[in-house]
């Protein structure tokens, strides 16, 4: 099997580094031809243009920044056109049922081509190291197909078909803004209570040993209490586009998002405030200025009482 990978990014690069090691033949492509040095120099071939990655691919992979970027690739680019007959299409990026939809319409749905919608969530570090949890929409036998693929990039028991076509876009947007809205949400809450004056650690334990305990202040949080870590491998513009189009879901389905456009509205304050390649935690760096200190955890937590 021969595969093409179209986006070479802070999660793609280290995705397609995995399929290569994993044994697969790759032929590549990015808008950065740097991008791919890596991964030449591992034994993919070098791509020119969307349409030259996709005429060679049994597989194709896209992992692109947005829903406009993948119409670019796949139509403008000439990728959709350009796949064989029997390939099949696997978009990995974060992106919209109503993107797909356009190039499905166009171009794979005449010939009977194959696609399925399998964004990811796990940070460039489930990239790295082929932990990623992947959710995919689209038809069972695809999926079949498609799994052994998978398993390379993600963690075989995180990997999920959530449905048919769309589906997949669908889960990662919902992900995404509940995971935005309990950042927002916690920094709020430990903002007010360390300016009240309650220690960070003690109020941390106490959230976390009471009924609002989350995954977010378990751990995804540490990074910033222990080192103060933003994540700056994913840009808050990455983060700010990915609540839009949440955003812009709910409007489609006629589900009302006053909370959801709230905590938009909060991150693109961020973004404006600490720039647009800002790490996708920097909104909480909005509520440590407002509590007066950064929130760093000063030695060992609190256990509880026996």
């Amino acid at each position: 099997m021969q595969i093409g990978f179209i986006g070479l990014g802070n999660m793609g690069g280290h995705m397609a580094r995995n399929l290569i090691e994993a044994g697969y033949r790759l032929v590549v492509h990015d808008a950065r031809e740097a991008s791919a040095a890596q991964h030449t120099a591992l034994g993919a071939t070098w791509a020119a243009t969307p349409a030259d990655c996709a005429a060679k691919a049994d597989v194709l992979i896209t992992m692109l920044p947005n829903p406009r970027i993948v119409e670019d690739v796949m139509l403008r680019g000439g990728a959709a056109a350009a796949l064989p007959q029997d390939a099949l299409w696997i978009d990995m990026s974060t992106s919209t049922p109503e993107a797909a939809r356009r190039v499905i319409a166009e171009v794979l749905e005449p010939r009977g081509l194959r696609m399925l919608d399998a964004p990811v969530s796990g940070m460039a570090k489930g990239a790295r190291t082929g932990t990623l949890q992947i959710f995919v929409g689209g038809a069972e036998a695809d999926f079949t197909r498609a799994l052994p693929v998978l398993e390379v990039m993600g963690e075989p028991r995180k990997i999920m078909r959530v449905g048919n076509q769309g589906s997949g876009y669908t889960v990662k947007l919902m992900i995404n803004q509940l995971w935005f809205s309990h950042l927002v949400a916690s920094s709020e809450v430990l903002a007010m209570g360390v300016k009240a004056g309650v220690d960070l650690g003690v109020l941390r334990s106490a959230l976390l040993a009471s009924p609002a305990a989350s995954n977010f202040l378990e751990n995804d949080i540490l990074g910033i209490l222990e080192s103060g870590d933003y994540d700056e491998s994913f840009a808050m513009v990455l983060a700010c586009k990915d609540l839009g189009l949440s955003v812009d879901l709910g409007r489609d389905v006629g589900v009302s998002t006053e909370l959801s456009a709230l905590v938009e509205q909060i991150y693109r304050r961020a973004k404006a405030r600490y720039g647009d390649l800002s790490g996708e935690m920097i909104p909480v760096k909005l509520y440590e200025e407002m509590a007066g200190q950064d929130f760093r955890l000063a030695g060992p937590e609190p256990t509880q009482a026996s």
